[in-house]
């Protein structure tokens, strides 16, 4: 079997695989690539696998003009970079000791080696320069299937880095198959090792929930976390009833994890944010939306308020919250709101009205204004 695609063609990257094949050595497209190819989904980033150490990856690009980086090379990863274009090379590798992320690894020159040492199967399927797969462990059947399944021993896997706990969920929800739920071997290693997570950084953390939550549709891999107890460890209190009815009300909008996550509850926003490393911006959108889900404005001066974009998140995560449909015509009264601008300013009530008085007035005026539909005019409003 043989994968495609504009990236393997790419000729900056067959000058990568050259550089090592021209040399006697192994050159394996891994992980991703190969099975976001075999998919027919996008590959961003491409990994190789090579027997090559890192020195003789570093000494071969030199030689053949290529800008050599050593990002990893305590890992065993160069960044070769081949017409602006980095690739990582990465040797094979097997372990000798682990302790969590910071395993001791031997170099080898056998593939076999390196996919024991991987997280899932699918994962551990490589590709020659020219496309032909390599399935050293099965992971091929296990893509075809939809079936996500851990390399070897699930706990072993998961000792290895806690993070594959979330990662196990995560890939479950892009490629798993819905219909037949999880691994269950996985997913009771997940839940014998949940406490793991506790360890973890909150950036990392934030990360997965960020890919998780932003999968099409989440909500079988977020109820099996909380049935798991693992969703309890990284968003306490969070409950999942409403998830599933807002992926349906999205109906094939583009996944927003902000609006995934506001519907999940738990902790307060801010305490949430914090835990999941958000961004100021991303911080403010959430305590947006948890407290406007809940309140009673219109779509339409949500969208005034809010713009359209998040307008639109609180009025997807409102029904969803008390599951029922939004209210006819919202995405117009949306848009109609986003475009809407207040036509009255704080001069044209000076000096009659200052200070306090001033700023009440304003906030009556634009009620009024927002009450008529936008449709009251300056000169309305003043009169």
């Amino acid at each position: 079997m043989r994968i495609t695609g504009e990236w393997i063609a790419r000729p900056e990257t067959q000058a990568v695989c050259a550089m090592l094949t021209d040399a006697g050595h192994e050159a394996l497209f891994v992980g991703g690539c190969v099975r976001n190819a075999l998919l027919d989904a996008p590959v961003n980033d491409v990994d190789i696998a090579t027997d090559a150490r890192p020195d003789r990856v570093i000494a071969l690009a030199e030689q053949a003009g290529l800008r050599p980086v050593p990002t990893g090379a305590e890992h065993g990863t160069v960044t070769v970079v081949s017409g602006h274009v980095g690739h990582e090379v990465t040797t094979f590798r097997r372990d000798v000791e682990t302790f969590g992320r910071h395993a001791v690894v031997a170099y080898s020159d056998d593939v076999r080696d390196d996919a024991a040492r991987r997280d899932f199967t699918m994962n551990a399927l490589y590709a020659r320069p020219d496309g032909e797969v390599l399935d050293p462990l099965g992971g091929l059947a296990d893509l075809r299937a939809r079936r996500l399944r851990f390399v070897g021993d699930a706990a072993e896997r998961i000792s290895e880095d806690y993070l594959r706990i979330l990662r196990f969920f995560r890939f479950h929800a892009w490629y798993g198959d819905p219909d037949e739920g999880l691994d269950a071997d996985g997913l009771a290693a997940c839940a014998a090792h949940a406490d793991g997570l506790e360890t973890l950084s909150r950036e990392r953390v934030g990360g997965e929930m960020r890919r998780l939550l932003g999968a099409p549709d989440p909500a079988a891999s977020v109820a099996a976390m909380a049935q798991a107890g693992v969703l309890a460890h990284v968003l306490p209190g969070a409950q999942t009833r409403a998830l599933p009815v807002l992926v349906h009300l999205e109906g094939g909008r583009p996944a927003h994890w902000l609006r995934r996550l506001a519907v999940l509850g738990g902790e307060e926003a801010e305490t949430q944010a914090r835990a999941l490393r958000m961004s100021r911006k991303e911080s403010r959108a959430l305590v947006t939306l948890r407290a406007e889900m809940a309140g009673t404005r219109s779509p339409a001066e949500l969208g005034y308020r809010f713009g359209g974009d998040l307008a639109t998140d609180i009025v997807l995560a409102r029904a969803a919250l008390f599951e029922a449909p939004p209210p006819e015509g919202w995405e117009r009264a949306v848009a109609s709101g986003a475009e809407a601008e207040f036509p009255v300013r704080a001069a044209d009530l000076m000096p009659d009205y200052t200070g306090p008085a001033l700023g009440a007035r304003l906030a009556e005026l634009e009620r009024r204004w927002i009450e008529s539909g936008f449709a009251l005019s300056r000169e309305a409003l003043l009169a």
